[in-house]
């Protein structure tokens, strides 16, 4: 299958409803972290605004953020990096009439016309057959190791298993990987592996529970961070196989948001979520297609910060690839109510996706 992006047609700015349309209003942020009354809050579609008499497209958008009028241009910003007496744009109309437009039909789908109102599964189950949507994936993922960035959301779910660990690896090895997000345990667990065989003590291959093996993933720790940092544990321990073992190989970046329940923890965990988002956002500034494996918060978390859009250097508007990848229905339908609409949904096992990817993807492999 030979992958093409869809094109993107912008709004006709001709057209009497645009060129009418008063500029947009902004205020003045009252104190630093605090935004005026009524403001406009952005979401994951294209939104321009109207100034100068000029429309203008709000670049690296994200969800619930608010736009600030920075540096000559339109900026999505978090509200708590708003500083006080910056221009916040104002207004919760999205049709042009304050100066703001909202566009979700940038990227047109085939014609609905002749389609059944009612037809059955519609939705994304269990039963759902998902035989095009891995194909549709080693099309699209061979399109953006030339052309894209990747990034890969993972839990700790991958880590467990032998093959699932090999199979990301080459994934990292042949191009495929970008960024890698995750937290404390996928890290932990992964270089668990590496150093003992085992991830939670069980072997990654058998599954068989190791004598003492709970005290596995913390002997790994305690040895990182004697160490001072993956990388020198790595390089002393002799350690050439893993998940982590192949992003720092090949330069990756990874980020390792910590929480509240984390052993360790390692010494990259970002214990700071706002310096974790900071991070995350960095990464994800740059994504143009991201999936997400068995973990469902950092899901959510990387989802709000996905607009269905990316703005490349050429100026080119190209659309975003979102995936949700879980064994639980609940876990991929719940990106969808938390607002993140573009998000494509495959209910399997994580293990078994990575190495149905990387499998499916080794035929591009030159």
């Amino acid at each position: 299958m030979e992958f093409q992006l869809k094109a993107y047609t912008p709004p006709d700015f001709t057209r009497e409803r645009f060129r009418t349309a008063p500029d947009a209003v902004l205020l003045p942020a009252p104190k630093d972290g605090v935004v005026p009354e009524n403001y406009h809050a952005t979401s994951i579609f294209p939104e321009y605004f109207k100034v100068g008499g000029q429309w203008l497209l709000a670049q690296e958008s994200r969800m619930d953020c608010v736009a600030v009028w920075r540096e000559d241009r339109v900026q999505v910003v978090e509200f708590r990096n708003v500083r006080k007496g910056e221009l916040v744009f104002i207004g919760r109309t999205e049709d042009a009439s304050e100066g703001i437009y909202v566009y979700p039909d940038g990227f047109r789908e085939k014609e609905t016309a002749g389609r059944d109102l009612f037809a059955f599964r519609q939705g994304r189950s269990r039963e759902t057959a998902f035989s095009r949507d891995y194909d549709e994936l080693y099309a699209l993922l061979n399109y953006e190791r030339e052309h894209g960035y990747v990034v890969w959301v993972m839990g700790p779910a991958c880590a467990f298993d032998a093959d699932s660990r090999a199979a990301f690896s080459g994934l990292v090895r042949e191009g495929y990987v970008d960024a890698l997000l995750a937290g404390n345990a996928l890290a932990t667990h992964d270089l668990e592996a590496a150093y003992r065989k085992t991830a939670l003590g069980q072997n990654i291959y058998t599954q068989e529970s190791q004598p003492m093996g709970h005290y596995n993933h913390l002997d790994t720790l305690n040895r990182v961070r004697c160490y001072g940092s993956i990388p020198s544990f790595l390089e002393g321990e002799g350690i050439d196989n893993g998940i982590i073992y192949s992003c720092v190989k090949k330069q990756i970046p990874f980020v390792l948001a910590g929480s509240i329940r984390d052993d360790g923890p390692l010494p990259e965990i970002y214990g700071d979520v706002y310096q974790a988002q900071n991070a995350m956002r960095q990464c994800v500034r740059k994504a143009t297609t991201v999936i997400c494996m068995a973990t469902t918060l950092h899901t959510i978390a990387t989802g709000n910060m996905v607009p269905s859009f990316r703005v490349l250097e050429d100026g080119t508007v190209r659309q975003t690839y979102f995936y949700s990848v879980d064994i639980s229905e609940f876990a991929v339908n719940k990106l969808g109510d938390r607002g993140s609409l573009s998000a494509r949904s495959i209910v399997t096992n994580a293990q078994d996706f990575v190495v149905n990817v990387y499998n499916g993807v080794r035929k591009f492999v030159k």
